[in-house]
Order: structure tokens, then C-alpha cells, then sequence
């Protein structure tokens, strides 16, 4: 679904519904969130090969600086108003 309508989805909500039957479904969906991001842990074994391969990814020059992901993020978000513009 489009962020533009997530929007209107949500000022739908916020125009339909009492604000206590907004709290009801706020918690309800954080509550499927929740379910559907519980996760099992990983065991040592499956951490030392997720390091293995981040080292070998290194090795063959597969990574992005610091610099390279932010300039990334800052192109990504350049038509976003910033918190300042949206207080």
C-alpha cells in the first residue's frame, strides 16, 4: 500500500473513530506486530557464520561506507519534510 494511502487510511480512522476506539486498535495492531516479529534466537553456530560471511563480503569489497549509506539515505528521504517543517 502506497504511503499516500496509509495516509488516508489514517485520517480516516482519525475522523471515524472515538479516540478509545482508536487506542483499542492501536494496541490490537501493535499486538500483531508483535506476534508476527517474535523471532528465535540465533544458536552460536548460526552467529559465527553470519560473521564469517560479513567478513568474507568485506574481503571480496562488498560493503558500502558509512558515507556511501548516508548519502543513500539522504537522496531516499530528500522529498520528505523534515520534523522541524512538519512541528
Amino acid at each position: 500500500m502506497s504511503r499516500e494511502s496509509l495516509e488516508h487510511l489514517r485520517d480516516y480512522i482519525q475522523l471515524s473513530l472515538s479516540p478509545s476506539d482508536i487506542t483499542w486498535l492501536t494496541s490490537e495492531l501493535l499486538l500483531q506486530r508483535h506476534k508476527q516479529e517474535q523471532h528465535t534466537p540465533y544458536t552460536v553456530e548460526e552467529l559465527y557464520e553470519r560473521v564469517a560471511e560479513s567478513e568474507q563480503q568485506i574481503a571480496d569489497g562488498q560493503y558500502k561506507t558509512a558515507e556511501e549509506s548516508l548519502n543513500e539515505l539522504e537522496a531516499l528521504f530528500a522529498d520528505e519534510p523534515t520534523y522541524a517543517e512538519t512541528a
